[in-house]
C-alpha cells in the first residue's frame, strides 16, 4: 500500500462483470479529474492467442484437461506482483497492452490476439487501476493481495456468472454452447484454487444474486436484468461505512449482516459511487499532504 502512489484493483473471474464496474470508475476519474494508469490483467497472461492455442493443444494430448487462462503456469504473476510493487514505491512500472480484436491491434500495426512491448508506466499519474483475474492473488511465490490501497472482488453467484459468459463468448465471440462449457469446465479446478481464494483478501464485494431462475445457466436466452437482481455488498472492515448514509439514499436497501449491505441490481452503480468517490477524495487527499 502507498500514500504517494496508491493502487485500486478490481478482480473478478471471466464473466464475472468487471468491466461494468470498471466503467464506473471510469466515470469517478473523469469527473474528479484524476489521471489513472490503466493495466488490463489479459496483458499479464504469458501467452498470447497462438501460443496459448498451441500451448494448450499440448496440454491435451499429455493429458492435461485443465489448463487454463486462471493458473500460475499461464499468468506473470511475479511481473504482475513487481509493478504493483514499483508502483507503490515509485510511482512507475513495466506494462504492455493485449490487443484483443481488429481495431485494438490497428494502431500498432500487429495481429490480434498479441501483445504490445513493455514500456514505462508515466511518471505523472495519480494512481494505478488493474482490472482482471489476478489483482489479490496469493501464492507460496507471490503475495500480488497484499498491494493494491483499494482490492474490491466482483464475484456474482455462479450460475449467473456462467450466463454471462455464455452470452458474451457465443454473441460476440461466435463460440458455440459447448465450447464455451469446455472452458468452463477446464478452468474449474484454477477457478477454484486461484480465483475463489482472491475474495478472502478483497476490502469490498459485490456479488450480485438474480431473483429469477437460473437453476441451468447453460439454456438461458439472456442475461438477468438488473432489475430482476439484488446486489450484496459486503465490507472487510466496516469501520468508517456510513451504512445509515446509504440506507437513506439507496431506497429498498437492507443491512443482512454487520458489514453487509443489500441493494437493488439498478442500484449497483449508485452504490458504487456513494462508497467509492469520498474513499478516492481521501485518497487523494492524503497523497497531495504527502508531497
Amino acid at each position: 500500500m502507498s500514500i504517494r502512489h496508491p493502487i485500486i484493483a478490481i478482480t473478478g473471474s471471466s464473466g464475472a462483470g468487471t468491466t461494468s464496474v470498471t466503467q464506473t470508475f471510469e466515470n469517478i476519474f473523469r469527473r474528479e479529474n484524476i489521471k489513472a494508469a490503466v493495466i488490463e490483467g489479459d496483458s499479464f497472461h504469458r501467452f498470447d492467442r497462438k501460443d496459448m492455442k498451441t500451448k494448450g493443444a499440448e496440454a491435451e494430448a499429455a493429458g492435461n484437461n485443465h489448463f487454463s487462462h486462471f493458473g500460475p503456469e499461464n499468468n506473470l504473476f511475479a511481473e504482475l506482483e513487481e509493478l504493483f510493487r514499483s508502483y507503490g514505491e515509485t510511482g512507475t512500472g513495466k506494462r504492455r497492452k493485449y490487443l484483443h480484436d481488429a481495431e485494438e491491434a490497428a494502431p500498432y500495426s500487429q495481429e490480434p490476439g498479441t501483445f504490445t512491448p513493455w514500456e514505462d508506466v508515466p511518471v505523472s499519474t495519480d494512481l494505478l487501476f488493474y482490472e482482471g483475474l489476478h489483482g489479490g492473488v496469493v501464492t507460496p511465490e507471490v503475495n500480488i493481495a497484499q498491494h493494491p490501497d483499494l482490492l474490491i472482488g466482483v464475484v456474482p453467484v455462479i450460475n449467473l456468472e456462467w450466463i454471462q459468459k455464455l452470452y458474451r463468448d457465443k454473441s460476440k465471440r461466435g463460440y458455440s454452447t459447448e465450447a464455451v462449457t469446455d472452458t468452463i469446465l477446464r478452468r474449474m479446478p484454477d477457478y477454484v484454487n486461484f480465483i475463489c481464494p482472491q475474495f478472502m483478501h478483497t476490502h469490498v464485494n459485490f456479488q450480485r444474486v438474480p431473483m429469477v431462475d437460473t437453476s441451468n445457466p447453460f439454456i438461458a436466452r439472456d442475461i438477468p436484468s438488473a432489475d430482476e437482481s439484488m446486489v450484496v455488498i459486503r465490507f472487510s472492515n466496516p469501520k468508517g461505512i456510513d451504512f445509515q448514509y446509504l440506507l437513506n439514499m439507496i431506497h429498498d436497501s437492507y443491512m443482512s449482516r454487520a458489514n453487509t449491505i443489500v441493494v437493488p441490481g439498478g442500484k449497483m452503480e449508485l452504490a458504487m459511487q456513494l462508497i467509492f468517490t469520498p474513499f478516492i477524495w481521501r485518497m487523494m487527499d492524503r497523497k497531495k499532504k504527502a508531497s
